[in-house]
């Protein structure tokens, strides 16, 4: 698929988004009970009350907690663009200016990470951070940035694969046939990128890993494993595997959520009925996995589910991709779970009880396979859990951070 430089331009973001109209993010914004907003609210609340006095002591990129406390990545390892992230959406709800200014200093560490060719993750360190950044604040500093970037991450893409790469550096035959299901999360810096120089080798490449992975990873009842090889050299697929899963038959649950969302975005990018098609088929088996309370296990397939440990970052990225989900289609059954999973991380995944806590959402699964940050506080779900409640709140203040528009 090709888009004409027409669609490309009907997109494009920068500051001008600030005075965009409202689009379809805004259709389903009615109906939202009282008691629910007011429970998303004092969320809100909570958490610019909570970066507000962590935020002065965070001199690098939290990548997760120890005994409640932040434990920092210095270059941002794959997650540095959420803190920046997350001082931006408190800034929206709040207004305080110092958030503001630290959101700014902030993204402004990840500048060497610009030429990084030796990682997918561009998109989740880049498009929260430097892309909000230009949205919000017409600096053309940070759109180019970005778009050198996704220049950096453009190199990571197989052509006779039609995929981009997740782990491994170039030069090397390690993982090179690899393809994961979080990069789905990383297409919409290639998207910005073409809109913003009109260079087509950006769109094609994210639609063509889209498409590759929408033929791919979706089972016949909309599952997904985390991980899917192919042959480097001939891009032949080999099959599924997992890293973060509990086996390749297997659903993790936040892999299930990276699926949901980025479909849905890249839908809204490009309006192939193909990628909102299967973003319901994620979204349906998503829903039917949930358990009573509405906090997705770290794995919907893990033999101890539903008694085993929870992942709210899950949830939290799950609500925001429901909620864009119901806004694109209409359905409101998916807003209708989306405040349910927001409503029961709200009460039951918050840190409001501990005096000690640096972050704002607990009950976290990193990496379970690996015994690696289990029942921790992670960068990201602080992120989705704001980006989601903004996306009930205040969904013209976010479409002006993060582009809630529709070709």
């Amino acid at each position: 698929m090709r888009m004409s430089r027409r669609a490309l331009l009907a997109t494009a973001g920068g500051a001008a988004a600030c005075a965009s109209a409202p689009g379809p993010a805004q259709a389903l914004d009615d109906g939202v009970p009282v008691a629910t907003r007011r429970e998303l609210r004092a969320a809100a609340d909570y958490a610019v009350d909570k970066v507000r006095s962590v935020a002065p002591r965070v001199t690098a990129f939290p990548v997760g907690t120890r005994f409640e406390k932040w434990v920092y990545s210095q270059n941002g390892d794959w997650v540095g663009g959420f803190w920046p992230g997350v001082l931006w959406l408190t800034w929206l709800h709040s207004g305080d200016t110092a958030l503001r200014t630290l959101a700014l200093e902030s993204a402004a560490g990840l500048a060497p990470r610009r030429y990084d060719t030796g990682t997918h993750d561009l998109g989740f360190l880049f498009t929260p951070s430097w892309v909000t950044a230009w949205r919000l604040t017409g600096d053309t500093s940070w759109r180019d940035g970005a778009v050198q970037a996704a220049r950096s991450l453009l190199r990571r893409y197989n052509p006779r694969g039609r995929f981009l790469r997740a782990w491994g550096a170039l030069d090397t035959p390690d993982n090179a046939g690899r393809m994961i299901i979080d990069t789905m999360m990383n297409l919409d810096l290639l998207v910005f990128a073409g809109r913003e120089t009109g260079e087509q080798a950006f769109l094609d490449a994210a639609v063509g890993h889209a498409h590759t992975t929408r033929r791919l990873f979706p089972r016949p009842d909309g599952s997904l494993p985390h991980v899917y090889d192919l042959d480097p050299a001939t891009g032949v697929p080999i099959g599924p595997n997992t890293v973060q899963g509990y086996s390749p038959t297997s659903a993790w649950a936040r892999g299930q959520a990276w699926g949901v969302y980025g479909f849905t975005t890249m839908y809204r990018r490009t309006g192939d009925a193909a990628f909102l098609a299967t973003a319901r088929r994620l979204a349906d088996y998503a829903v039917r996995a949930l358990g009573p309370d509405h906090v997705p296990v770290w794995d919907y397939r893990a033999p101890q589910q539903p008694y085993d440990v929870k992942d709210a970052s899950a949830g939290a990225v799950t609500a925001c991709g429901l909620l864009d989900l119901a806004a694109a289609t209409g359905h409101r059954p998916y807003r209708t779970t989306a405040l349910r999973i927001l409503g029961a991380l709200c009460r039951t995944c918050l840190t409001t009880r501990s005096t000690r806590a640096e972050a704002v959402v607990a009950r976290c699964t990193r990496n379970r396979p690996a015994e690696d940050g289990v029942e921790i506080s992670l960068p990201y779900a602080d992120y989705y859990l704001l980006e989601a409640i903004l996306r009930v709140l205040r969904p013209r203040d976010l479409d002006r951070a993060i582009d809630l528009s529709t070709v």
